[in-house]
């Protein structure tokens, strides 16, 4: 088994991630950011480093995917390979930070690889309003992710929608993610839970959260 937590910066896709794969008792996959040696100067200087920082990441999420593929564990994945292509990758291309040479490279690099990965068998997507990422950001105090403008976590923000609901092929289950505190409040758990296992098992409940 294979699921995956998308989301934007500040969602709680790493929380849930640390939840699910504790309820489950599946293995936890998180992506690299503190070992990333771009970021800090991506959010510094955002079209200086894009490129280099979005191709350190599809190596990152490749090899994750690579790895998952390999295993005979079930694992719980904190954000995917598809999200820092057709969201991120996809951002700073239209903001400008990926010029058409650096992105049509970096695409091309990606469906190479697409040939070696798989899906997930379900994509849970955080869907979280603006103002709770940016509360959720300054909660946490990284002060690279601080720097950021508001207007990119927007532009992040839409990405997401239009590639979850619009682009993304396989199964996949939406949360409204505003007003729900999974971390502390069991019963909002409980819903998530619920809902994942009627994706997965076909178990049918009354607890759901629509989104």
């Amino acid at each position: 088994m294979h699921i995956a937590i998308a989301g934007n910066i500040g969602s709680g896709k790493t929380t849930l991630t640390r939840l699910l794969a504790r309820h489950y008792g599946w293995e936890p996959r998180y992506e690299t950011v503190t070992d990333n040696p771009y970021l800090a100067d991506y959010y510094s200087d955002i079209n200086r480093w894009a490129f280099p920082m979005e191709v350190f990441y599809l190596k990152e999420r490749f090899r994750d995917m690579l790895e998952i593929k390999q295993s005979a564990k079930d694992i719980v994945q904190d954000r995917t390979i598809f999200e820092g292509v057709y969201v991120f990758a996809r951002n700073n291309h239209i903001m400008g930070n990926l010029d058409d040479r650096d992105f049509d490279t970096y695409m091309e690099l990606y469906e190479s690889m697409m040939l070696r990965v798989d899906y997930p068998r379900l994509l849970v997507y955080l869907r979280t309003p603006l103002k709770s990422l940016v509360a959720n950001i300054d909660k946490r105090g990284r002060d690279y992710e601080r720097k950021m403008p508001i207007d990119y976590l927007e532009s992040l923000n839409k990405l997401y929608d239009d590639f979850v609901l619009n682009e993304y092929p396989a199964q996949k289950l939406i949360i409204d993610n505003s007003g729900l505190d999974f971390e502390h409040n069991a019963k909002d758990l409980g819903k998530i839970i619920d809902q994942i296992d009627a994706e997965l098992f076909g178990l049918f409940t009354n607890n759901t959260l629509k989104p």
